[in-house]
């Protein structure tokens, strides 16, 4: 039996609520399904016939936005494992700042297991440049890899959560705490940076 495609106005309805509640919760973190659907320009019944309820609705957001995280993960490939945090800690804190709603709802912990499986492959990826960085030298090796590689999310995360998206002093703060927290000194840190200032993230273009 064939799969018929979705009609181009189911399609465009979709995406239309999406971006709708993208800038609904942007300006309200706790806004209802009803003022997304007006903000969409749909009826409440129209929104209901793609997601089931409001937490649908999120799951999909933050869905959304981790593949374009995961996509990032995937483009690095930078034989130094420093070189190559450096640059993920920067690619994905200027797609965070794309992506704003997405980003912070997937801080909440009330989406946390939702959030962990949507990314577990920036996790994967995360988490073999810990072990190619512990082996070569390049990060601490007093803590196990997979506790490293959940500190460095965890600076990551608060980072997000606790500075101003905006500033793009932000951005360099980001890629200095993940840094530090690998096991890199500040010397270290500013050499690295200065040898590849595109990493700073602090608004220069960056290599995807």
């Amino acid at each position: 039996m064939t799969t018929r495609a979705p009609r181009r106005d189911a399609v465009e309805n979709r995406a239309g609520i999406l971006a709708a509640a993208r800038a609904a919760l942007a300006l309200d973190p706790h806004a209802s399904i009803d003022a997304i659907a007006r903000s969409a320009g749909l009826s409440r019944r129209t929104l209901y016939g793609h997601f089931d309820d409001r937490e649908a609705l999120i799951r999909e957001l933050v869905s959304s936005g981790a593949q374009r995280f995961n996509a990032i993960a995937a483009s690095v490939d930078d034989a130094d494992p420093r070189v190559a945090l450096a640059r993920l800690a920067s690619l994905l804190w200027r797609e965070a700042v794309h992506v704003q709603v997405a980003a912070a709802l997937a801080l909440d912990e009330a989406h946390v297991t939702h959030t962990a499986a949507a990314l577990s492959p920036l996790r994967d990826t995360l988490a073999a440049l810990v072990r190619s960085g512990q082996d070569a030298g390049s990060f601490r090796s007093d803590l196990s890899g997979p506790t490293l590689a959940r500190l460095i999310e965890e600076i990551a995360r608060t980072v997000v959560s606790r500075t101003e998206a905006a500033d793009p002093a932000t951005g360099d703060l980001a890629v200095r705490a993940v840094l530090s927290i690998a096991g890199l000194s500040w010397r270290e840190v500013d050499e690295l940076l200065s040898d590849h200032p595109e990493l700073a993230a602090t608004g220069q273009e960056v290599r995807a």
